[in-house]
């Protein structure tokens, strides 16, 4: 529970009016099948698409998330896969990304404890149990799931810690719908708990230098497995504090990666969730007001701003941004769903 202080503090940026623009530009962009591209006439990927449902579901406009999920069943592949990338309700890149795949798992169980609509949830269990084989399915010798198959088949022998950590969760979201409906899933549970091993013998993102002398380290890397509870309590704690300094531009919020200094709305949105998860919702609260320099006059959020010009590029206003400010607004409300969802599947 947040302490009434904090809250007094964030009133109104986590209020119904001030998100509802916010939301409304989501639903703006929605097209009539159900599907949430990233801008009017763009790319629709299942992550973050899900990732947008979750937004409005948040917002209270469950109609419109049951349609997002709808429309991501009614695309479902008969292996229980969807391709990276949609354009126009068509394919457009036909390689599958694991963690994207995934993610299903977390919008249903989001849903369900938003709406506590079981019918729906019923609906949709096939689509995630689908989903879930398929992604461990693509498994390393070490339990780590590789992050995607190419168009022919052939899975990218590569792992990386935000990917796994998405997956994670999403494995864990699933865990919890199969006991609602009650149906256990051990080799799920222990699928997970190698997946867990595997994610924690990945070395930290800063620690990674190329071969050319620079610097390959995402903020998502960094944050990540405290966000999706990979590890929790004071362990995640010190994994956030320990890159702080290296990923925050203070007042501003985090960088994406550490070869440039360009603060993103969504990176920021989720390491205030990441804190929040963690208990840690003074820092978040900061971290969530820091955001707002990011937000447009009709709402929504650009995509980020480069440092030092102090420039928005790219002069986008990603629908999943703009989600992923409304997730981070709803963890720091008391009895938040979101914030129950992840605490649920830690």
């Amino acid at each position: 529970m947040i302490s009434n202080n904090i809250l007094n503090d964030l009133d109104m940026l986590i209020s119904d009016q001030f998100l509802q623009p916010t939301l409304e530009s989501i639903i703006a962009i929605q097209e009539k099948e159900g599907s949430v591209p990233d801008i009017a006439g763009g790319i629709v990927e299942p992550w973050t698409h899900v990732e947008c449902a979750m937004a409005i579901d948040a917002g209270r406009y469950p109609d419109e998330a049951k349609k997002a999920y709808e429309w991501l069943a009614g695309k479902q592949m008969s292996d229980g896969s969807w391709y990276a990338t949609y354009q126009y309700d068509r394919p457009k890149d036909t390689y599958k990304v694991s963690h994207a795949i995934s993610y299903i798992a977390v919008g249903i169980w989001y849903h369900y404890l938003v709406n506590n609509d079981l019918r729906f949830t019923r609906k949709m269990w096939p689509c995630v149990c689908s989903a879930i084989e398929y992604i461990l399915d693509m498994r390393g010798p070490g339990g780590e799931i590789y992050w995607a198959r190419d168009a022919r088949g052939e899975v990218y022998p590569s792992a990386q810690i935000t990917s796994c950590s998405s997956s994670y969760l999403s494995i864990k979201c699933a865990l919890k719908l199969g006991r609602l409906l009650g149906e256990e899933h051990r080799e799920w549970e222990e699928a997970n708990a190698r997946l867990r091993k595997a994610i924690l013998n990945m070395p930290l993102p800063y620690e990674m230098i190329q071969e050319n002398g620079g610097f390959s380290a995402f903020a998502m890397d960094w944050y990540y497995p405290a966000l999706c509870s990979v590890i929790n309590g004071q362990e995640a704690v010190d994994r956030i504090d320990d890159g702080w300094d290296k990923f925050i531009v203070h007042g501003k919020g985090s960088i994406c990666n550490l070869e440039k200094t360009w603060v993103t709305a969504a990176e920021t949105s989720e390491l205030a969730m990441s804190l929040a998860v963690q208990g840690e919702y003074k820092k978040s609260a900061m971290v969530y007001n820091w955001l707002h320099h990011l937000r447009d006059e009709d709402g929504a959020y650009w995509y980020g701003v480069a440092y030092p010009e102090n420039e928005i590029w790219p002069l986008e206003k990603p629908t999943w941004t703009s989600a992923a400010v409304v997730l981070a607004a709803d963890m720091l409300r008391p009895q938040s769903s979101f914030s129950l969802a992840l605490a649920q599947a830690i």
